[in-house]
């Protein structure tokens, strides 16, 4: 008993938490300001007219939605190639480095005045990202020892960051870029991360050994691992230049449905690998398939939360009145309810599990995450309603967007933060850095998935809108009922008991 009061016990500079927690706070809390601040203008931009005040790039909502949900999927499935080269060749303090310096260079790409570096600026934040966004959250369980009670309060505390961050974001992104020019709103993004840069490099030095070095292994294959990860490199840097150059085009529709497609198939082939062929413990096979059920529930739930820069955000613009006291908000700013939601209720909802652990009440993964997806189909309720209101009269009023966002907050605590925790926990140690990769998958497919749904909810206006969001509401019912099941039917227990069988052992 004395150890384990130990492992909970030191190292509490941070709020009780270990004071490595301070830089990736701050430095995830940056990077969250640049993306989310980006992301609230990527559609509007897309979609604006190209000629009057404030110009856009004139793309249907179609091609808008699709190449928003491409550039979603990327960022997060270079999530996976990002944790394996932290795993085997950087080190999982050096990627967040490096990640961080190419995602301001990315945004100040975007805030170049000019249609021919948009896709440049683009890319070169999808690359940044998946060395930074998986590895900092690797990093952040790394810093507890194994049996640390806090390691999910940790993960919660590191979420509140992400939504620090996107407040920001909102608030300055959006505000510059419609109201002054889309491309002051990318540059704030990049002054945002480069601050991040700044603070990282500051205080490094407090994650002590946390991911500092990669796996070991003979040096003969690391060489290895380098020599292919420069061949790849290279290749790619061939394939983006080729496309810049207009050699190699796309039709952004079609191209999403096969990535969709693709995502679903890598993740499906790495499940298949790990659990036939890794060399994995039955217990770590438990494990997986634990979380497995979490991957398919997670992904589901970010195709709709993803709607909000893409749906939901042209039914701001289009269909809700934004008046405020006379003064017009911009259309981001509605956006920024969410992550002060979360600011708000994420203390509540870990004070809740908390107190429901302490009296052995505390719900199982799968049914948290179904409470995620219950919410997430009523919050598409209530959009049903304001979409049917504003086929009578429109615009509607903000509160409907409010409410949305309010619920689908709710389900994002129920789900994301213990997702995070579960990977953390559960995950092969092996194949620590590749699983939270997979995590980040699953927000992969949902963003690609959010594109796609987008742009068919909005193909005919407000007509077009309600058969998706019922067939969302619908899948979403589906999958958080199967999900209870699960929980019915004791998988998550096992998993559970087969790793405290692991643990006294």
């Amino acid at each position: 008993m004395s150890n384990q009061k130990n492992l909970t016990t030191n190292d509490t500079w941070f709020f009780g938490h270990p004071k490595g927690m301070v830089t990736l706070f701050f430095t995830e809390m940056w990077e969250r300001m640049s993306y989310y601040g980006m992301r609230a203008l990527l559609v509007l931009y897309m979609t604006g007219a190209v000629t009057g005040f404030n110009p856009g790039l004139g793309l249907s909502q179609i091609d808008a939605q699709a190449i928003y949900g491409i550039y979603v999927g990327f960022v997060y499935f270079m999530v996976i190639p990002g944790g394996w080269l932290a795993d085997n060749v950087l080190g999982h303090q050096k990627a967040v480095l490096i990640g961080a310096i190419i995602i301001a260079l990315g945004h100040f790409t975007l805030a170049m005045p000019l249609t021919e570096t948009f896709f440049l600026g683009l890319i070169l934040v999808v690359l940044g990202t998946g060395l930074l966004k998986g590895n900092i959250s690797t990093i952040v369980g790394q810093l507890y020892k194994p049996g640390d009670s806090r390691v999910q309060a940790g993960y919660t505390i590191f979420y509140m960051s992400i939504n620090i961050g996107s407040t920001l974001g909102f608030l300055i992104c959006s505000y510059l870029g419609e109201k002054i020019g889309w491309h002051w709103g990318f540059g704030a993004a990049g002054i945002g991360m480069f601050f991040g840069v700044l603070q990282y490099l500051n205080f490094r030095h407090l994650l002590g050994e946390a991911g500092n070095k990669p796996n070991d292994m003979p040096q003969a294959q690391r060489d290895t691992y380098i020599k292919w990860s420069k061949i790849t490199a290279g290749l790619m840097i061939v394939v983006i230049a080729l496309g810049l150059m207009g050699i190699i085009g796309f039709e952004p529709k079609a191209f999403a449905e096969n990535f969709a497609i693709f995502l679903t198939g890598v993740a499906f082939v790495y499940f298949s690998y790990l659990f036939l062929f890794a060399g994995l413990t039955q217990v770590e096979k438990k494990n997986l398939f634990l979380l497995l059920i979490l991957f398919i529930g997670a992904a589901a739930f970010w195709s709709g939360f993803d709607q909000s820069a893409s749906s939901l955000s042209i039914f701001a613009r289009d269909y809700t009145d934004l008046s405020v006291g006379g003064f017009v908000i911009p259309i981001g700013w509605l956006q920024f309810a969410n992550p002060v939601f979360v600011v708000i209720f994420a203390p509540i909802f870990a004070g809740i599990w908390m107190n429901l652990g302490r009296m052995n009440l505390d719900p199982s993964l799968p049914v948290k995450f179904a409470i995620g997806l219950f919410f997430m189909a009523l919050s598409f309720a209530v959009m049903l309603y304001a979409v049917q209101l504003a086929m009578e009269v429109s615009p509607v009023g903000m509160q409907w967007l409010i409410i949305t966002y309010l619920l689908q907050t709710w389900g994002e605590l129920a789900l994301s933060p213990i997702g995070l925790s579960a990977f953390a926990q559960y995950a092969p140690r092996k194949y620590i850095g590749q699983m939270f990769g997979l995590w980040f998958l699953a927000s992969a497919i949902g963003g690609v998935l959010a594109g796609l749904l987008g742009g068919e909810a909005l193909d005919a206006g407000l007509e077009s809108i309600s058969p998706v969001f019922e067939f969302m509401i619908q899948y979403y019912l589906v999958i958080g009922l199967a999900l209870v099941a699960v929980a019915v039917f004791g998988i998550a227990k096992s998993a559970d008991d087969a790793k405290a069988k692991a643990a006294k052992t």
